[in-house]
């Protein structure tokens, strides 16, 4: 049976996924100080950046519509997955969903399912991961549903930025309280609950010991790290998450690890230095 993986423009896709054929993706929107841009291969991070230092504005993002999802889901694969940001935090998984009701409107029945991810960036990379592994083991369509539904229920989600404005004035961060004033630089340490909402888990005065709290946190609740894939991705601060990845590495033994740029939807998120953990 063929299959494809989409994968909302929040989660990036590592080169060996791009050139499997197998994932594409969808991509949303942002608008910084007028502007449109699209988040595709065309996303210049380092103009984005830019454009957002310079804007006055909050940037804004838009999810990608019903109707894209489903010409998306008409192909010639037997199955298709979508993987989308948190539901709790955005509209594309709502907009996938309806996107399959469309499509089964227009065309008629298909395999189709879409996993929300209850995450972002990275944890949709791994999620996508797992489809294509639970695919090659050769599993039933129900029973890869059933297999990455119970990864996604594992798996954990980490970030420290080096300011969460962009996601406090989006409303990103509805009922957290303890955000303290950027004057102290105090940077807090966050996660996603099970759910898929961004809860604080500690925090911790400067950068460097932000990201140790978070390694800490990350070793705390690891359960069986020798089969589980550690990913990073950062917003233009490659050596901060090489340093992530050594100070976990030096205390964890993992199936596999990789480090990977931020796209353009996790990058206006995480803003420039932000690092994201998924594990």
């Amino acid at each position: 049976m063929s299959y494809k993986v989409i994968v909302d423009s929040c989660g990036e896709l590592t080169e060996d996924m791009k050139k499997s054929g197998l994932f594409e993706t969808a991509s949303l929107s942002m608008e910084v100080g007028g502007v449109r841009i699209i988040d595709d291969e065309t996303f210049d991070q380092a103009d984005f950046l830019r454009r957002v230092a310079a804007s006055p504005e909050c940037p804004k993002s838009s999810c990608p519509s019903p109707e894209e999802y489903m010409e998306r889901y008409h192909c010639e694969a037997d199955r298709v997955y979508a993987v989308t940001l948190s539901a709790e935090l955005s509209g594309s998984y709502n907009s996938a969903e309806l996107g399959r009701k469309l499509y089964k409107e227009e065309y008629g029945e298909k395999d189709i399912y879409i996993f929300n991810s209850r995450s972002a960036s990275v944890g949709e990379t791994l999620i996508a991961m797992k489809i294509q592994e639970c695919e090659d083991r050769g599993m039933t369509f129900k029973e890869v549903i059933d297999t990455v539904e119970r990864y996604i229920a594992g798996q954990n989600t980490y970030f420290v930025l080096e300011t969460l404005d962009t996601l406090r004035k989006n409303g990103r961060l509805s009922g957290i309280k303890a955000i303290v004033a950027s004057a102290l630089n105090i940077k807090p340490v966050m996660g996603a609950k099970p759910e898929g909402i961004i809860c604080q888990l500690g925090q911790a005065r400067g950068m460097k010991r932000a990201l140790a709290k978070m390694a800490d946190h990350i070793i705390e609740d690891l359960e069986m790290p020798e089969e589980k894939i550690l990913a990073i991705s950062h917003c233009n601060c490659e050596e901060r998450a090489l340093e992530v990845q050594r100070m976990l590495l030096e205390k964890i033994h993992v199936k596999s690890s990789f480090i990977i740029d931020t796209a353009g939807i996790s990058t206006m998120y995480a803003s420039d230095g932000g690092i994201i953990v998924v594990i």
